[in-house]
């Protein structure tokens, strides 16, 4: 009995060594990580191998960080913070400056005031850019509202992506080895003679290009390069990004939407609202344009005041035929009800427009709501230090279109074609 229990006490015993010794042995190093990288799907599978059947190792979402640890054409192995490595796709990952860009977009949107609510009747991508080919990190639902916070139409372009890695350093030009020539056991063979001109080269040489009428040169007819237009949206949980602007509809009640006239609604805002029997209908303004790539924003506006005797919207005042820019404002309006009592201005509900004229200058016209009829107000030169909107819409439309190469240098065999036919001209086309 006491072997028995001998035996097994020893049979523990070197069973809890090989335990201790196993925690014991060193984990295997990690690779170095040669770079880093975010994640800009909403979700991205991080595969064991490169091909979409190989097993997942991980999901991440969109911000986290990753590792770059290898790179295999346009794949990279990565590593998550949880240690996981993997590949994925260099498409779908993010530079540490575009993820920098993405958080200054979300602060820049969050002081913006939103031109409206827009929706969708199917799931919608949202782009960390205006750019088909940027990265999709959000999707809105059917039906689900956002802000709407402003338009651009850029050219429908490739953005240049900011590379993950340096590019590998170039290997230095290595002087070809000089050879010590060696003479030839037998000299060769002398060159032979070059042909001797033709007796007529002075009339082949001869041009006649000053009595040739100058081409005409056909006229071709271009087409437009082909445009997209983006909208900014801020969802409900702040997040911001880029959107097709087709693919939003302006969340305006259809009472009030059917008077588009084929135009779109670029803004609308409730101006009040009026009490009718058991319901209240807003006062609605909006601003609309035609389709087409314009250099503004908006060309009408209209606000729409809920008529207690009809029981229908009716138009209370329009304006066509202009050069607005957003951002449309509401605001409290100075304005005096009567022209002879000055210093009796008080403030009223109103809005407030920054259009172009045509001295070229912009203006914003204040506008007020009395009760159920609109006066205009005054109006004083447009801001001077550009709006958040106005900045932002500058600083994407110079990071989207790309700047014009310059033409390719003429070759060697161009440049001495030119200066023959110059010589040749100038001594016998006279």
């Amino acid at each position: 009995m006491c072997a028995q229990v001998g035996s097994i006490t020893k049979v523990s015993l070197v069973a809890a060594l090989v335990f201790f010794a196993a925690g014991c042995r060193p984990s295997r190093p990690h690779a170095p990580a040669i770079g880093e990288a975010y994640v800009g799907p909403a979700t991205l599978i991080i595969r064991s191998e490169i091909a979409l059947q190989s097993a997942t190792v991980a999901t991440v979402k969109h911000g986290d960080r990753l590792e770059i640890l290898q790179r295999r054409r346009r794949f990279l192995k990565v590593r998550t913070e949880a240690g996981a490595e993997g590949w994925a796709d260099e498409r779908q990952l993010l530079a540490t400056g575009d993820m920098a860009y993405l958080k200054d977009l979300a602060q820049r949107a969050a002081k913006m005031p939103a031109q409206g609510q827009g929706t969708t009747y199917s799931e919608l991508n949202v782009h960390t850019q205006p750019a088909r080919q940027s990265p999709s990190f959000l999707q809105i639902k059917q039906k689900e509202k956002v802000d709407v916070l402003l338009h651009v139409v850029l050219p429908r372009t490739e953005i240049a992506r900011t590379p993950l890695l340096p590019p590998p350093p170039r290997k230095p030009k290595t002087a070809p080895k000089k050879t010590a020539g060696k003479e030839p056991k037998y000299p060769p063979p002398p060159m032979p003679a070059p042909p001797p001109l033709p007796k007529d080269w002075l009339e082949l040489s001869k041009t006649d290009l000053s009595d040739e009428a100058a081409p005409v040169e056909e006229e071709v007819d271009e087409k437009p390069a082909p445009t997209d237009e983006w909208s900014l949206i801020r969802t409900a949980g702040g997040q911001s990004g880029w959107v097709l602007t087709r693919r939003l509809v302006m969340a305006i009640p259809d009472d009030v939407a059917q008077y588009a006239e084929g135009r779109r609604i670029v803004s609308y805002f409730s101006l009040g609202k009026l009490q009718d029997g058991d319901e209240k209908k807003d006062i609605w303004l909006w601003t609309t344009i035609t389709d087409g790539p314009h250099p503004y924003d908006f060309e009408s506006l209209r606000v729409f005041i809920w008529s207690l005797r009809r029981h229908r919207y009716e138009t209370a005042h329009i304006e066509r035929n202009l050069k607005g820019y957003s951002p449309v404002l509401l605001k409290d309006v100075e304005f005096s009800t009567s022209a002879k009592s000055k210093g009796a201005a008080a403030k009223y509900p109103g809005f407030s427009v920054c259009i172009e004229k045509k001295d070229g200058q912009r203006y914003r016209r204040e506008y007020v709501l009395l009760t159920n009829v609109v006066r205009f107000a005054g109006e004083y030169p447009c801001e001077t230090v550009p709006s958040p909107v106005e900045t932002l819409k500058t600083r994407v439309v110079q990071s989207t279109i790309p700047t014009s190469e310059p033409p390719p240098a003429e070759s060697f065999t161009q440049r001495m074609k030119k200066r023959l036919v110059a010589i040749v001209h100038g001594k016998f086309g006279g």
